[in-house]
């Protein structure tokens, strides 16, 4: 038997690898995962996603009170933005004073199953990674 697991794993994470920057379409100029992660890849885009698969159908004010330092201005471009995509639906009630609910969508669901893999290891490995900044600072301070 040639081989071993670990080497069988590598080829099988290569060729994930290989298919997503293998363009099925050539004449396409958009990258897949740039895409996404120009849309989705900052810090209060994956808080929001996150927060919102936790809590469900959220309003605007309860969403920015949950993630710390997070401006009114930036959870709405961050939430048209979401909305644009896919990911989220904005509900509008007509009710006086207008009230107005933000719930992920199938899709946004979906990519919530991705970035919780993603949350849950930072979490797991936060105290290596400020570990090794902290190594870091101490040995360069000036970078």
């Amino acid at each position: 038997m040639e081989g071993t697991i670990v080497d069988s794993q590598r080829e099988t994470i290569a060729e994930k690898i290989e298919k997503i920057f293998s363009p099925r379409d050539l004449l396409s100029p958009v990258c897949p995962v740039r895409d996404i992660l120009d849309k989705v890849g900052d810090k209060w885009s994956v808080l929001s996603i996150l927060y919102l698969g936790w809590h469900g159908k959220m309003r605007f004010n309860a969403l920015r009170h949950q993630i710390d330092g997070l401006s009114q201005r930036m959870l709405t471009v961050t939430l048209r933005s979401l909305e644009h995509d896919g990911y989220v639906t904005r509900t509008v009630y007509p009710e006086v004073p207008p009230r107005v609910e933000y719930e992920l969508t199938p899709l946004g669901l979906s990519l919530l199953e991705q970035v919780l893999g993603l949350a849950q290891w930072a979490q797991t490995h936060r105290d290596d990674i400020v570990a090794s900044r902290n190594a870091r600072e101490r040995s360069d301070p000036f970078t």
